[in-house]
């Protein structure tokens, strides 16, 4: 009894499970550069050395809180590259990296779906 009680909850529990999409490379690549930030920070960079008062500026609704912390996410995804010099004031560059490059055709695309986005809906408003 106590086993078909334990099976029945097996079965149960697998009914009631979630498929799992881990391997999904779409959902890896979201997970990576999802958001709101982390897209328009890698547009910004493309092809450049910036510091974060530069970016900041290139970005102006991005909160400075908000800047550095997808930042940090994008230097631990390994997609941008921080170099600190020694220097007073200390002096930091943010870039992206070749992994990063990579996703420039991809950004490229965006952004001229975002073009036609913008007028396809420019007489509804």
């Amino acid at each position: 009894m106590a086993e078909s009680l334990a099976l029945a909850q097996e079965k149960k529990s697998k009914e009631n499970a979630k498929p799992s999409i881990q391997g999904c490379p779409v959902t890896t690549a979201i997970e990576v550069i999802g958001g709101k930030w982390k897209v328009v920070i890698l547009y910004q960079l493309r092809g450049k050395t910036l510091r974060f008062g530069e970016l900041k500026k290139l970005i102006p609704r991005i909160t400075q809180k908000t800047l550095t912390q997808q930042l940090r996410d994008l230097e631990q995804a390994k997609l941008v590259e921080r170099t600190v010099y020694a220097e007073v004031p200390p002096r930091v560059e943010y870039r992206t990296t070749e992994l990063a490059e990579q996703l420039s055709p991809v950004l490229d695309q965006l952004c001229e779906w975002g073009k036609l986005y913008e007028q396809a809906h420019q007489g509804s408003e």
